[in-house]
């Protein structure tokens, strides 16, 4: 039995393939087009999973859309309609990519597909929820979803259990815990639908000083973790913009504008919308355990990339369970989508042995083989030298140790937003350099933002305040007391970057934090034996790990994209497969002058 998922029109398209109720592929439209965010239908992420199967696309029993498009235009039509005539240039601008488009998916897929290939539209919470329980290790969880919007629903409460998954509860739009949120990327001056997690990096440094003000003027929150946004302040609805002038003027002035200096302001606003997004999403979690008596909770929906709040979740809401789906945004509405028709529509049995997931470790995506990487070399007249395995490991701990910046390309890419060690750019936690030197020269993005460690799994809590496994990198935990330095309590805003916080500095917070990835030798040998190797010679089980891209790009998806992002950067060594590449060796690149001139910042 072939399933196909499928995301798109929205943002971060995606398809992913179950046979047989498996998931054996999954990847994102954005690593084949190089078009970050692509919303377009996932042609290439369809024919990449078709191919890793070994199917035709005449073999394909199921496609299995994300969302109900004819619900969703409703929702825009009906808003349009009562926000008239305030609506009537955004309506100008949705209303025909609708109507050319996205409402005819059907007659798309049967084109791309065959006649008698059954079509299955599960809306799209439900198919957040189902990416969240499904895959999980649960028997039996609460299943919780928050996003910016999907037909009407903005977040939903339910509860899984073996194959039945039921949604109890929803927000309806506007009231959107993501949209709130976004509102507050687009008036700190960053883009919406993918700024958010800047916001959310940015918090530490500023005080929630807004709190008061926006529980009192924007949002009503109920102890059921419910809410209501009073819309005056809103433009999102039907506008053209996120924030309206009476959010400009409660707030004191017009949004920052982009890639201009951040003031403490940003900063605090930051802090304060972190902190009521936390609230909401603690509120949710414990109203789902009560309901459904359970301390198992699944999370999915753009929201639940919110690792600061997951780890909140973690610590303050008395959950002993808790799995957050890796690719939890849109695109992992793909996988949702294929395991509706799997357990939903077919009604096909699950088991789960509240332990192990079938996300393989989110590693869904393409796979280079040393032969293909030695052909690469040959056609290119590159220099790189060929290294067995235990050669790998130490020689590139070495490097590492040495302070070079590793580009480390290895195994299937990964599904979802975070590198997790087969696309990853390594470092050195332990320099109090790192940090600036992957922000400034290898990533060329903003100062502020943090870099998240990699641990070896069975030595975490000697570094964080964190017992459990977080193999996703999607929670947040303190560094541990015995690792943090005395600091300048004196320092504020940006001042508080570049003071040494502990002993692995480069991947420690302002707030003494971390976003962490533990490493076990299951699903990802080859990183494990790396952060191992890199143990045995410094007696330091951590290791910087930053997504294998720069800034405004996806995620490397091929060598030869892998190489091209060594070039273009003032990173020291590439490793892809066995092969070991030293930038000193390679011939000029003739790009790399202009490199961060002529790309487009986001």
């Amino acid at each position: 039995m072939i399933i196909l998922g499928i995301s798109c029109y929205y943002h971060d398209s995606a398809a992913a393939l179950l046979v047989d109720g498996k998931l054996v592929a999954a990847a994102q439209e954005e690593r084949f087009t190089r078009k970050k965010h692509d919303p377009s239908f996932p042609e290439n992420a369809i024919e990449y999973c078709l191919t890793e199967a070994g199917i035709s696309r005449e073999q394909v029993d199921y496609v299995a859309f994300y969302d109900k498009p004819f619900l969703k235009f409703e929702r825009i039509l009906e808003t349009y309609l009562a926000y008239v005539p305030k609506g009537i240039r955004s309506a100008l601008k949705a209303i025909p990519v609708w109507i050319k488009d996205k409402l005819w998916i059907s007659e798309q897929l049967r084109e791309k597909f065959n006649d008698q290939v059954h079509l299955l539209f599960p809306e799209h919470h439900q198919s957040h929820a189902a990416s969240a329980f499904y895959p999980s290790p649960f028997e039996e969880a609460a299943v919780i979803t928050m996003d910016g919007v999907g037909e009407w629903a903005t977040s939903s409460i339910g509860y899984g259990n073996g194959k039945h998954l039921e949604i109890h509860q929803e927000l309806h739009f506007p009231h959107s815990l993501g949209l709130l949120y976004s509102a507050f990327t687009y008036y700190t001056g960053f883009r919406v639908n993918s700024g958010e997690y800047k916001v959310m990096g940015l918090a530490p440094y500023g005080n929630p000083t807004y709190v008061e003000t926006i529980k009192k003027e924007l949002i009503d929150i109920k102890e059921d973790g419910s809410f209501r946004l009073n819309m005056d302040y809103f433009n999102y609805a039907a506008g053209l913009t996120m924030t309206s002038k009476k959010f400009d003027k409660l707030f004191d002035g017009p949004p920052r504008k982009k890639e201009s200096k951040l003031t403490q302001k940003e900063m605090d606003l930051a802090a304060s919308v972190q902190v009521v997004t936390e609230e909401i999403m603690q509120k949710m979690c414990k109203n789902a355990m009560q309901k459904f008596n359970t301390r198992n909770i699944c999370l999915a929906g753009g929201v639940a990339l919110n690792c600061v709040g997951n780890g909140e979740i973690l610590r303050k809401t008395g959950v002993e369970n808790l799995w957050i789906q890796p690719a939890a945004g849109d695109a992992g509405g793909a996988v949702g989508a294929a395991y509706m028709a799997w357990h939903g529509y077919l009604e096909k049995e699950r088991s789960a042995d509240n332990k192990t997931d079938l996300m393989s470790g989110s590693y869904l995506g393409p796979e280079f083989s040393n032969d293909h990487t030695q052909q690469f070399i040959k056609q290119n007249a590159y220099k790189a030298e060929f290294l067995s395995d235990e050669e790998l490991f130490t020689t590139t701990a070495k490097l590492i140790d040495g302070q070079n910046v590793v580009g480390w390309f290895q195994g299937r890419m990964e599904f979802g937003p975070r590198a997790l060690g087969h696309r990853s750019i390594l470092g050195d936690p332990r320099s109090r350099e790192m940090q600036k030197t992957l922000n400034l020269k290898i990533k060329y993005r903003e100062s502020f933002r943090p870099f998240a460690p990699s641990v070896l799994r069975n030595h975490v809590s000697e570094y964080f305040d964190l017992q459990v496994e977080s193999p996703y990198m999607l929670l947040v935990a303190d560094v541990s007391e015995n690792q943090l330095k005395e600091l300048d309590e004196t320092k504020e805003g940006l001042e508080k970057l570049y003071q040494i916080r502990s002993g692995i500095p480069a991947v420690t917070h302002v707030d003494n934090s971390a976003r962490i990835q533990t490493v076990d030798g299951v699903e990802n040998p080859q990183y494990f034996k790396l952060i191992t190797a890199f143990y045995d010679l410094t007696g330091c089980p951590v290791m910087i790990n930053t997504s294998f891209n720069v800034r405004g790009e996806p995620i490397v998806c091929t060598p030869a994209e892998a190489y091209a992002c060594f070039m273009r950067t003032e990173m020291d060594v590439l490793v892809i497969g066995n092969y070991l590449f030293r930038k000193e060796d390679q011939p000029e690149w003739p790009e790399k002058d202009n490199w961060k001139e002529t790309f487009e910042l986001d």
